[in-house]
């Protein structure tokens, strides 16, 4: 799949069509397209244990959880991402490559997104006024950082370590995970 001439800028339109025929995930930002890299097992591992156990938790309660594949669409800063882990009450549509409102994204920390992650994303995941609770999970360490907005719109940072649970209150209803099962199946070196 080859790239528009118009490289330099694509309108949400251009982009939804690219994206439609590559091979390759891009994530999108105002205009322009940054190819996304492949993920380490501890990554696929970290992102694969917390889909399953939101999946599990979701049953019947008219939120869904995905994985990788679906984008978010932050509307107000004209981009789309591709969490790692989303968590959404919207209703299902079938042939839908984004949703608009999530409670709850996951970012598993890659050495190569890790700044991306903690500055660009959490300020524009912060702008969704559906986002309820964004979590940064390492997956060189067991840590978990969890922004969470309060009573008041403001955000708040829980840090949760090796031997604590993290509680995620943004689903229809709340769902304490152990470190343990987050990290289940992954050596650290």
């Amino acid at each position: 799949m080859s790239l528009p001439a118009k490289l330099f800028h694509l309108t949400v339109q251009e982009y939804l069509e690219f994206e439609e025929k590559s091979d390759v995930k891009h994530e999108y930002v105002a205009g322009r397209i940054f190819a996304m890299a492949g993920a380490t097992e501890g990554h696929n591992t970290i992102a694969g244990n917390l889909f399953a156990q939101l999946r599990f938790h979701l049953r019947g309660s008219g939120g869904r959880a995905y994985l990788a594949d679906m984008k978010v669409r932050i509307e107000i800063a004209d981009t789309f991402y591709y969490p790692d882990v989303m968590v959404t009450c919207e209703p299902f549509a079938l042939k839908s490559v984004f949703k608009s409102n999530p409670d709850l994204i996951v970012e598993v920390l890659s050495p190569s997104t890790e700044n991306t992650d903690r500055r660009e994303k959490l300020s524009i995941y912060r702008q969704l006024e559906s986002l309820r609770e964004y979590a940064i999970v390492y997956q060189d360490r067991i840590r978990v950082e969890l922004y969470r907005k309060d009573q008041q719109n403001r955000w708040q940072l829980e840090i949760f370590e090796e031997g604590e649970a993290v509680t995620f209150h943004s689903l229809p209803s709340p769902l304490t995970l152990s470190m343990q099962e987050i990290y289940e199946d992954v050596v650290f070196e």
